[in-house]
């Protein structure tokens, strides 16, 4: 109740603004996630929290009046129907902009689609460093609401050389996404003069990675890192139960789907992942959101609460842009008002003040991530002292 009257203020007070045309033509969202396929866990995880968005917003009277319509599309994780989407989004169904991609992979193959015909892309979800590193920022019109692998790599080895290990094992699927992932904490590795003791590469879909995990032990790894998705990372967790593994055990944010200790079993138990967002029931808009998305999920299963909910602040974050942009939904008019935000968005994630610049376009900083851990099916913060600060708003470093 309490957030639904904030929101109500918030469109009063944007509607005293003076806006270009009002009328009830919808604001139309182009949606792309994996809906289908083995990447579905997080892309309806995605699509629940850009519903949820669009519900409340259109609730308390949409954009002006104008109702907000998500346009969606089924990516299946495969990059060339990703690309087709893109362009059915793009050129035949001419959506307003398009808040997409789960998938690094399957980002990177449409990227040019939203880049050569000056349609905004916000990704809420994929994390490859190359997906805003395509483009130099000042002329792409590709923003991104999740931390970035480059963040997430260097987080993770951070800890590991900070607990004292030496001997780190990496796993990674043969993706864009683990190959880049590898060749992230390969570097990092590398600044502490450290190399991997074991690398071990698979495809997806791949179902016992039990000899690859007892060369990791007899390698002597003190630590393992698994660079890929939910269900590869619950086969990595079994496989690590199976080896009577006792390495710590950590990996980039998809480590927290929920797939992980519901098919991982005892493997799972104290694994480490990157976090943006941790249920913390001191934290009232956090929680409030969550309770929210549970109801509008139903009997649907959530995979991903990251998923859900930086794909809700992408789409509140948009609607506030349009207010500034007073309707204007080309390109260059919502890509100026991301780079330069007069109004800081609180969100269930973070509060965005200024999330992206013009040579910018990462709305995380290394700050504003946390170390969670799987602690009897549950996500937790790893260390207290993160928990007690929880409820300080981190904001981005400039």
């Amino acid at each position: 109740m309490q957030y639904r009257r904030a929101l109500v203020a918030l469109s009063f007070a944007f509607a005293a603004l003076p806006v270009v045309a009002q009328s009830a033509k919808p604001v139309r969202i182009g949606f792309i996630c994996p809906l289908s396929g083995g990447s579905a866990d997080f892309g309806n995880s995605a699509r629940l929290g850009a519903e949820l968005a669009t519900k409340e917003i259109n609730e308390v009277g949409g954009y002006l009046g104008r109702p907000i319509e998500l346009v969606q599309r089924d990516d299946k994780a495969v990059p060339d129907e990703g690309r087709k989407v893109a362009e059915d989004l793009v050129l035949n169904e001419k959506v307003d902009f398009t808040i997409a991609f789960c998938n690094t992979g399957v980002a990177l193959k449409a990227l040019s689609v939203f880049q050569d015909h000056k349609h905004l892309l916000v990704v809420p979800v994929a994390t490859g460093s190359a997906v805003t590193a395509q483009y130099p920022a000042a002329q792409s019109y590709v923003f991104r609401m999740s931390a970035r692998d480059t963040l997430q790599a260097d987080f993770l080895v951070d800890d590991i050389v900070k607990r004292g290990y030496t001997r780190v094992a990496v796993f990674a699927d043969n993706t864009g996404y683990g190959e880049g992932g590898l060749k992230d904490v390969e570097r990092f590795l590398a600044e502490h003069k450290l190399k991997p003791v074991h690398v071990a590469r698979f495809d997806l879909g791949v179902k016992d990675l039990t000899q690859a995990m007892q060369a990791a032990k007899a390698a002597g790894a003190q630590a393992v890192i698994g660079y890929t998705v939910g269900p590869e990372l619950a086969v990595m967790a079994r496989a690590r139960a199976a080896t009577q593994f006792g390495a710590a055990f950590y990996g980039p944010w998809p480590l927290s789907f929920r797939t992980v200790p519901d098919t991982g079993g005892a493997g799972a138990e104290g694994a480490m992942m990157v976090q943006t967002i941790i249920p913390d029931i001191s934290n009232e808009r956090r929680m409030s959101f969550i309770a929210r998305l549970k109801r509008h999920a139903g009997n649907q299963p959530l995979g991903s609460l990251m998923a859900a909910a930086q794909t809700y602040d992408a789409v509140h974050l948009m609607l506030r842009v349009m207010f500034q942009t007073n309707g204007e939904t080309s390109g260059d008019a919502l890509k100026q008002a991301l780079e330069n935000l007069e109004r800081p968005y609180a969100g269930v994630v973070t509060t965005h003040e200024k999330p992206f610049s013009a040579s910018d376009h990462d709305a995380f900083s290394r700050n504003m991530i946390w170390l969670g851990v799987w602690r009897r099916g549950e996500i937790q913060f790893h260390y207290p002292d993160d928990a007690k600060r929880s409820s300080f708003i981190r904001r981005k470093e400039l």
